[in-house]
This record gives structure tokens, sequence and C-alpha cells, in this order.
């Protein structure tokens, strides 16, 4: 089941058809898509060299999301940047609109983005610093995460609102979720991913990033190795039985975004 494309605007639903521009136009959480825009085009041309000139993008599997329709489409994803990650996803969908395939060069892109984008974020990453909050604009669905605060894991009430909001983004177009809930490779995926799969139904889109850890630093922000290959595959939707039980979902989802824990070696056979 695919959920209806929702549209704010603060003009007359009659009068709705004729702003072409967008420029009353809202998203579910307030923020305004014009301004949404402009930030994404700041950042993107600001970000642009960091992916193409200090360190190379190589993206396979692009082409299948320009068929994508524009909302009711869950990306899940590894994680190993705050920022850096979420900033080249960012790139791709914006190409993929103009109809470029496993490429972001040249970003003529970033003159009409993709602005019913949204990513999932921790609430207390979002608050640190000016530019946090700017991203926060561009596109981010901030929860409390129950189980890990300021590096440290923790146990704390699980934020009920989480998946409301995260349901609303899917209604208005395409989230950018991390099931691991940490850049922390191996991590689990969270048991929430499979209930947000089982309640709202979206398209699902494994993908698969490499590099980011060793280019940045943590946030994402600032260079650690110039001249270092990212790489960003995006895999064949993922289906899902209704039946499906939760540990299978979660399962299949760890299996498809490459997170499952290295095998030990093989143990010695000892001599008979």
């Amino acid at each position: 089941m695919h959920p209806k494309k929702s549209t704010f605007s603060l003009l007359p639903a009659w009068l709705v058809r004729f702003d072409f521009m967008g420029i009353f136009e809202q998203d579910p959480f307030g923020n305004y898509l014009i301004f949404k825009r402009i930030i994404i085009f700041i950042i993107g041309w600001f970000t642009y060299y960091r992916y193409t000139a200090v360190n190379k993008i190589e993206i396979t599997g692009s082409d299948q999301l320009i068929e994508l329709p524009d909302n009711g489409v869950l990306f899940l994803s590894n994680h190993q940047t705050y920022f850096a990650d979420v900033i080249a996803f960012y790139h791709i969908f914006c190409a993929t609109k103009w109809g470029y395939k496993d490429t972001i060069s040249p970003p003529f892109y970033l003159f009409s983005p993709r602005a019913r984008c949204y990513y999932v974020a921790a609430s207390e990453t979002m608050k640190e610093g000016i530019l946090p909050k700017l991203f926060s604009i561009g596109g981010a669905i901030t929860i409390e995460r129950s189980w890990r605060a300021n590096g440290e894991n923790v146990k704390r009430q699980l934020d009920n609102d989480a998946q409301d909001k995260i349901g609303m983004g899917l209604k208005h177009g395409w989230v950018v979720s991390f099931p691991q809930g940490t850049t922390k490779p191996y991590a689990p995926v969270r048991k929430g991913t499979a209930h947000l799969i089982k309640d709202h139904q979206p398209i699902v889109i494994p993908v698969v990033i490499n590099g980011f850890r060793r280019a940045f630093d943590k946030k994402g922000l600032r260079f650690k190795k110039r001249n270092t290959k990212l790489t960003v595959h995006f895999k064949a939707p993922m289906h899902f039985l209704p039946d499906e039980s939760l540990e299978s979902m979660i399962e299949r989802v760890t299996k498809a975004i490459e997170q499952e824990a290295p095998k030990e070696g093989p143990t010695a056979i000892p001599a008979a």
C-alpha cells in the first residue's frame, strides 16, 4: 500500500494549484519548502567539492531511484558520520530528480533541488552548534534515542512520537533512516525499524556506504583523509510479508545493509 502524498500550504485549497514555485508550501513540520531549497542549494555548493575533488564518490544503483514515487520511500543505510553521509544522499537525490544516473556531476541539479527529503537524527546531535541547526531545517526528523545519549549507552523512556513523525515524513517525501542508530559499525538494528515498516508499509531501499569514516571526522564536517574513495550502493527494494516476524525483518535488514558482525576464523581442528 502506497501512502497518498500530503501537501501543506498556507493558501486555500483552490489556490494551491497556482503556486507553481511552491512559495507558500510547507513540510509537515512547518518549514517552508522554499527555505529548504535555498538551504540545500547553499550547502550543496559548499560541499560538492568534498565528494568530487577532495575525495571521489562512486555511486551504483541510483538509476532505480528515478522511477520511484515522490513519497513513501524509506532508505535504510549503515551509518559512518553524522552529516557527511546525509549530505551525500541529498546530492544524489537531487541529481536523480534531474535524471542523473550514478553521478552528481555537474551540479546543475542544485538550482532545483528535491525538497521533499528527510533524514532521521538524534535530537541532541542537531542542537550542537549553528551548522547542525541549519542542517535540521534542511529536513531532519529529530527523535530522542532511548538507548544512547552523548556517546554513552543509557536507558530512558521511549520516544513514542518518533514513529508518527517519521510517518509524516514518508507521506510527504523520502526518508533516510539509519536503523542501527549509531555510527558504530556492526551495531544491532533497532526493533523500531521493523515496527516502522509494518505500520507504514513504505518502499524500502537498502543502502550500503563506505569510505566516509576514513575521509571525515565523526561529525562529517572536517577532513580526516583526502583522496578517499567514497562508495554509495543502492540495492533493489526489499519486500516484507504482512505476517513476517520482527526478528526476521531485523535479520534481513542487517544483512541488506551489510552490518552482520564478522565471524571468527575457523577453529583449528586438533590433530588425531
